[in-house]
């Protein structure tokens, strides 16, 4: 199973940050447990929907862990906005406009593309 599909699947059971840090459990060499705990915090958005996704969050944790730098924190940002319309959960969820931008099965997914488009 590639990691887009794994990390709609622990969406069911995680929140968004948490997905997409368990589905790079295998390179970032942490247990599961402390990969949900550090991402326990950022579900819902940052500040309960109202600062950035989980899920870029949660991607922006594995670059970090990996390595990465901040051109690549950048060029993660951006390639997500463009695939999800918005990097806000509140623009996501369309709390003040009604219109849902990008589901958070799909966060999660564009979250990986996202991040491996930049790796």
């Amino acid at each position: 199973m590639d990691r887009i599909e794994q990390v709609a699947q622990l969406k069911r059971m995680n929140n968004c940050c948490q997905a997409v840090l368990l589905a790079y459990a295998d390179v970032l060499g942490r247990s599961e447990s402390d990969l949900c705990t550090l991402g326990k915090c950022f579900g819902a958005g940052m500040g309960g929907m109202e600062g950035t996704c989980g899920a870029l969050v949660g991607a922006e944790m594995v670059l970090s862990l990996t390595g990465g730098n901040m051109m690549q924190a950048k060029a993660l940002h951006r390639k997500f906005t463009e695939l999800c319309g918005a990097s806000l959960c509140k623009d996501l969820k369309g709390v003040e406009t009604g219109k849902v931008l990008c589901s958070c099965d799909e966060c999660v997914r564009n979250a990986v593309r996202a991040l491996e488009s930049i790796k």
